[in-house]
């Protein structure tokens, strides 16, 4: 008997344990799992009554999904059940430094490794009972990433000499279907690696090797700027971030080279505005979460770059603009009766694979249809459906 992906798991679910028996996958969660993890069983129990672990059955896959962290373990870990049981750590959250200058001598030590931060989708990807399957940041397989990423890169080799290893990438371009950004190099979609981790453990190759190793393999990395002293370089990365958002692009992640301190991120005001427009095309749905953190962004990196007269009014316009014009656009469609939506266009084999993914979407509580096929493409229509009802009400005399 399969269970429903996200109900509480039936004792009587078996499933072919590596050391060749029937085991019960409740039995495994108690008796076993606390040890793989490194929890205790308590820990584990409090979470499965609270529903913050949930059985995965999707893609040939059966795995045990980690939706919220759990002492050391990350939301979105995956225990992957079959041939072997194989743990997929969730991808740890980097944090964002608004003062660039104290912030890198207070983290850091002597020296920093400074990447690209790319605009895109955080992917990691694994060999699982020998498929290659793409992983989202909630711990969900992605059916159009794990076709796309196993057609734009060749990984059989790397993971025939390093199984045990997790790549950690962002997917990029404009026929992405999550954040569409154009960049020069990508063009319509590509990928990005920006990590490479050990499945159980979690831990990060050091800068300078995973990029070795990348290349060895011929595997595409972010773009590297180099190695900085920790004390002498805030003034040229705040330079390097000026520079990347005139390119309408993100910003940059800070490492130790050897990876043991966790990055920061920092990001240019144009990446913010870029984010803001979009979260005010559909402000009862996104604009409050993307709102205050990335207005609080703008100010300490204004005043970090000492920015006055011409060059805060310039940021002060490109954010009001962020806010104001997306959100009156958005008023005016659904005043003359359309629906705040987003038609997202995807490259497909057959339309099957079009309701494959509108059907992953809505796992992930989207409301998605797919609107047109043809020429190997589908359009997918993601309605955003708090604004169009608040707005239709206020439109017509409700009361905020």
């Amino acid at each position: 008997m399969q269970p429903e992906r996200g109900k509480k798991f039936p004792e009587q679910f078996f499933f072919e344990h590596p050391h060749g028996s029937q085991v019960s996958l409740k039995d495994f969660i108690e008796l076993e799992l606390p040890e793989i993890l490194q929890l205790s069983s308590e820990q584990l129990k409090g979470s499965l009554e609270r529903g913050n672990i949930k059985f995965y059955n999707e893609y040939g896959l059966d795995a045990i999904q980690i939706r919220k962290s759990i002492g050391q373990i990350e939301a979105g870990t995956m225990v992957c059940l079959g041939q072997k049981v194989d743990i997929i750590r969730g991808f740890p959250k980097i944090r964002r430094t608004l003062m660039l200058g104290p912030a890198l001598e207070k983290h850091f030590s002597q020296k920093i490794a400074l990447e690209e931060k790319m605009n895109g989708y955080n992917v990691r990807i694994a060999r699982i009972n020998d498929r290659i399957y793409a992983f989202t940041r909630g711990g969900y397989i992605c059916p159009y990433t794990t076709k796309k990423a196993n057609q734009l890169m060749d990984m059989e080799d790397f993971f025939n000499q390093h199984p045990q290893l997790v790549i950690c990438g962002e997917m990029v371009g404009t026929d992405n279907p999550y954040v569409s950004q154009y960049y020069p190099e990508i063009g319509q979609l590509d990928f990005r690696i920006f990590d490479v981790r050990e499945k159980l453990t979690n831990i990060p190759l050091p800068v300078l090797k995973r990029r070795k190793l990348l290349e060895e393999y011929g595997l595409p990395p972010v773009r590297f700027f180099g190695i900085y002293d920790t004390r002498n370089s805030a003034g040229e990365i705040l330079d390097i971030v000026r520079k990347l958002g005139e390119k309408d692009r993100e910003g940059v992640v800070i490492k130790d080279p050897d990876m043991q301190i966790p990055p920061l991120k920092y990001t240019s005001s144009q990446a913010h505005a870029s984010e803001l427009e979009y979260a005010f095309s559909y402000p009862f749905d996104l604009g409050q979460p993307f709102f205050f953190s990335r207005v609080i962004r703008e100010g300490f990196q204004s005043f970090e770059m000492g920015e006055s007269g011409a060059d805060m009014q310039i940021r002060a316009q490109r954010i009001g603009e962020s806010i104001l014009y997306p959100m009156l656009e958005t008023i005016r469609l659904i005043a003359d009766g359309k629906v705040a939506a987003e038609d997202l266009e995807i490259e497909i084999d057959s339309p099957a694979e079009a309701d494959d993914f509108v059907r992953y979407l809505r796992s992930l509580g989207v409301i998605a249809t797919v609107e047109e096929v043809k020429n190997g493409k589908a359009v997918i229509r993601r309605l955003h459906q708090s604004t169009s009802d608040k707005i239709g009400n206020f439109l017509n005399g409700g009361l905020y």
